[in-house]
C-alpha cells in the first residue's frame, strides 16, 4: 500500500508560480511511475505529467509544456511538479498518482484508470 499526501496549491494571479510536491509512504516508492492529474469543475480528470520509476522519462501533456516541469527525488519518497506561468486554464484540483513501474511505458499511461494509489487532491486556483 502507498499513501499519497499533495502539498503546495493555492491561489495565485496570471503569469505566478508554484510547486506542488507529493510525499509518499512506503518502502517501494522508487519503483513506481508517479504521474500529477487534474480536474477542473465539470470536466473529466486529465493527465498533466508523469515521470518514470527512475526520473530517465518524463511526459507532459502539449496544455503544459514548456511551463510545468515534474521531478522526484527517491530519498525523500516525493514527487514534484514546479508550475510557472500559470493560467486561469490551470485552475483544478491537482492529484498526485502512482502506478506500476510499467505504466509509463504502457499506451494506456494517460489514462487515471492505469494509476493504483491516489493523493486527496490540492486545489490551485489563477486569478486574473
Amino acid at each position: 500500500q502507498v499513501q499519497l499526501v499533495e502539498s503546495g496549491g493555492g491561489l495565485v494571479q496570471v503569469g505566478d508560480s508554484l510547486r506542488l510536491s507529493c510525499a509518499a509512504s512506503g518502502r517501494t516508492f522508487s519503483t513506481y511511475t508517479m504521474g500529477w492529474f487534474r480536474q477542473a469543475p465539470g470536466k473529466e480528470r486529465e493527465l498533466v505529467a508523469i515521470i518514470s520509476w527512475n526520473a530517465a522519462n518524463t511526459y507532459y501533456a502539449d496544455s503544459v509544456k514548456g511551463r510545468f516541469t515534474i521531478s522526484r527525488d527517491n530519498a525523500k519518497n516525493t514527487v514534484y511538479l514546479q508550475m510557472n506561468s500559470l493560467k486561469p486554464e490551470d485552475t483544478a484540483v491537482y492529484y498526485c498518482a502512482a502506478g506500476s513501474r510499467e505504466t509509463y511505458y504502457q499506451p494506456t499511461y494517460y489514462s487515471p484508470r492505469s494509476y493504483n494509489y491516489w493523493g486527496q487532491g490540492t486545489q490551485v486556483t489563477v486569478s486574473s
